[in-house]
């Protein structure tokens, strides 16, 4: 019972840690761009780990097998671009870059929801070849990720208007670190 509870609740902190980091990288962070995060990044949470109980033993070997390498690559090319543009942006208005650049919208917000969720797809596998049923694990990986990605998005902002260039490239770093631990973690199993 604990690892029904802890186990969704644990696919929540990679959210988290990249939620901090879009909030860095958003530094003003409204409350338009903190609903459409954390609402996306927790559907992801609760709707990766259905499809992967509904997909079932036949496509987990599949997808176990090469899913480290993408939520790897995804998240490493975003942290890489993040610590690229640390070092191009110039010092003016925040606000402007910002618009230019909201990784709350369109394709980066997709981007970041699936890298962030691809593990509960797997997780989904594992309960569905152990007879586990998924509903209440994917609700809880859902609200939880919601909640810690809504605080995360708003202290990364904090912290990107407080230290500004400084925080992306430690954020970048944070994003390749984590994409690189998923990764290790995945090839030290197999």
């Amino acid at each position: 019972m604990l690892n029904l509870w802890f186990i969704p609740i644990s696919l929540a902190f990679d959210a988290f840690a990249v939620s901090i980091c879009m909030g860095i990288r958003l530094r003003q962070v409204s409350q338009r761009q903190a609903l459409r995060t954390s609402f996306h990044f927790g559907f992801f949470q609760f709707g990766m780990p259905v499809l992967g109980w509904f997909a079932g033993q036949s496509v987990a070997g599949w997808v176990q097998s090469f899913d480290h390498w993408i939520a790897f690559g995804l998240l490493a090319a975003i942290g890489l671009h993040m610590i690229k543009e640390a070092f191009e942006k110039k010092e003016g208005n925040p606000s402007e870059s910002c618009e230019q650049k909201d990784p709350s919208r369109g394709l980066s917000l997709i981007v970041y929801s699936v890298a962030t969720s691809i593990d509960a797809l797997a997780v989904g596998f594992a309960f569905a070849l152990l007879g586990i049923p998924i509903w209440q694990p994917a609700t809880i990986a859902g609200v939880s990720t919601m909640a810690l990605s809504w605080i995360g998005i708003h202290g990364g902002g904090k912290l990107g208007t407080r230290w500004g260039k400084r925080v992306d490239f430690i954020g970048g770093l944070i994003l390749v670190a984590l994409g690189t631990r998923i990764l290790v973690e995945h090839l030290l199993q197999g």
